[in-house]
């Protein structure tokens, strides 16, 4: 036990837990706390120029395999401000910690108007944290932040936000700091290890579905060796692609293809459907199918879809105890890989036409280094890739997941370029994405941090407005936008600039191979045109018929 600030019990006790680097936004609440990191010299402390960004940064992080992605707010707008970020982390299922400041500690709750306040600030992000605490007592620190890392590194993994108000990091106090515990993540049990193998052994032609949670585990080793074992074809969500390598025969990517006739045509061929860390969010496309539903959330279980056998576990665990138990009851079934490989081709190549989107990533996924880690922003090109973009290795694809926001892109690549700095990152958003969260060059630029931003700029939010004219007789509203020149706006920054000047795909794989080369910040601006729905016909038809 030893004397010291609460600021500095929280530096060491975060330091201590596994935290070396900290997306922040410095204010007068956290005086104290900033003051403790800074003799904390196993912390890197990078400032952003936004609070969205902190969190942003902290998912990056953390799904590009960096560790737990951790947070620094002030209360009330900084809090509220990271809340977007914070909400990608939940839908994600991404472990990140938020430390918010708070406001004096005698006028919490009492409404006084201190400066930063906000009743009952932890209800306003509740809905999307796993766990809040507020810390009032500086002797509770060490013992709060064990609590935080226990649910961030047990259960399924979302975020959790700790608060602490600026007299409970300035007071001085004897405090016993604790050194970090050993979590571990159950797989399923004995008993349904077995109905697991008796489901499997029973179906004739089973089909994996893997999630998320198949990443979050590191269970893409174990699953490729399941799917082998019972020549299973691999079906991703987006959130779990890289669970297998695109380049194995077993991989037939991932699932709302245009034009996609897989769920139609050759989903009743399968008379099992192996659901690994996914929430199976279109159940529709399983048409009746029985599901063996493998999870480490409980609540998950049949929440989506009713004809299915939930088993509680850890990915990585489940997978294992379900192959060693097959090894000693089962040969490995005949292979099949020729005729998944067929499937997978005719999946790819629906038709001769290559439309535009297609064409960028094609262009993209050359240029990236095959662990080369790609965020996908909430654009056209970004759709299109959810499928057409090739995996070659987990935690190298990151999505905005179900929460679907513009602006997490570009921050996001930030984070995970810190986390992965020997890595190529590259974020690809479109002009009006990109703007929520530009200031962030400047961060890029401050810390030496070497993403690429490739910026498709139509001036509009493009998606919008293509489907304005089409369902509205040819009226749109509000989509057009006016942009900065962005090359201009680069070289303000001190961000290396690069236009490519034609729209041309194959100049865009060069400029971009160029980027990546250079290993500095830089953007990449590629003008466009309006391009096609890159979603099927059935997508949003609840619009369409009250358009009508």
């Amino acid at each position: 036990m030893a004397q010291m600030t609460g600021g500095e019990a929280l530096a060491k006790s975060l330091y201590r837990e596994g935290v070396r680097v900290i997306f922040g936004l410095p204010g007068v609440q956290l005086y104290q706390l900033l003051d403790g990191l800074a003799k904390e010299p196993g912390i890197r402390f990078i400032n952003t120029r936004h609070e969205q960004a902190t969190t942003y940064m902290a998912d990056g992080y953390s799904r590009s395999g960096g560790g737990i992605g951790t947070a620094l707010v002030v209360p009330g707008p900084g809090l509220q401000n990271a809340s977007a970020g914070i909400g990608t982390a939940y839908a994600a299922s991404s472990p990140i910690l938020v430390v918010s400041g708070q406001i004096e500690r005698d006028h919490i709750g009492k409404e006084g108007g201190k400066l930063h306040e906000i009743k009952d600030l932890s209800s306003t992000i509740s809905s999307v944290t796993k766990h809040n605490e507020l810390i009032l007592d500086p002797k509770r620190i060490p013992q709060a932040l064990h609590k935080a890392f226990a649910e961030l590194n047990t259960g399924r993994p979302r975020p959790v936000e700790i608060e602490i108000p600026p007299e409970t990091l300035a007071e001085v106090s004897d405090i016993n700091l604790l050194e970090p515990a050993i979590h571990t993540r159950p797989g399923a049990s004995k008993s349904d290890l077995v109905k697991c193998v008796e489901l499997i052994m029973d179906s004739k032609k089973p089909i994996i579905w893997a999630g998320g949670g198949v990443i979050s585990s590191n269970a893409s080793t174990e699953l490729t060796a399941l799917a082998e074992y019972i020549q299973s074809p691999v079906l991703c969500t987006a959130e779990g692609k890289g669970s297998i390598s695109d380049r194995n025969p077993l991989s037939i990517g991932s699932y709302r293809f245009k034009n996609d006739t897989f769920f139609e045509k050759n989903m009743p061929e399968y008379d099992l459907v192996i659901a690994i860390g996914s929430r199976i969010q279109y159940p529709e496309y399983l048409q009746g199918r029985k599901v063996l539903q493998i999870d480490i959330d409980q609540e998950e279980l049949g929440r989506n879809y009713k004809n299915t056998e939930g088993v509680v576990g850890d990915a990585k665990k489940t997978i294992s105890g379900i192959l060693e138990m097959l090894k000693t009851q089962s040969e490995p079934r005949d292979d099949d890989t020729a005729a998944i490989k067929s499937l997978r081709q005719d999946r790819y190549n629906p038709s001769t036409i290559l439309e535009p989107q297609e064409s960028y990533v094609k262009a993209i996924r050359s240029a990236i280094p095959d662990d080369g880690i790609l965020i996908s922003g909430m654009n056209q090109i970004g759709y299109y890739s959810r499928n057409k973009y090739d995996v070659y290795n987990p935690r190298t694809y990151i999505t905005s997941s179900y929460y679907g926001n513009l602006g997490y892109a570009y921050p996001t690549a930030l984070g995970a370029k810190v986390a992965q700095p020997d890595k190529a990152v590259v974020a690809i958003s479109g002009d009006g994405g990109f703007m929520f969260n530009v200031q962030e060059l400047s961060t890029a630029v401050r810390h030496k941090i070497n993403a690429v931003a490739v910026v498709f700029n139509d001036n509009a939010y493009g998606n919008v407005k293509r489907d304005q004219i089409n369902l509205f007789d040819g009226r749109e509203y509000g989509a057009d936008v006016t942009n900065p020149d962005f090359m201009k706006l680069a070289d303000a920054f001190g961000v290396h600039g690069m236009r490519v000047e034609s729209g041309d795909p194959n100049e865009l794989e060069k400029c971009l191979k160029s980027a990546i080369d250079l290993d500095t910040p830089v953007l990449i601006e590629v003008p466009v045109s309006e391009m096609p729905n890159p979603f099927g016909a059935g997508i949003f038809s609840y619009i369409k018929k009250t358009a009508k």
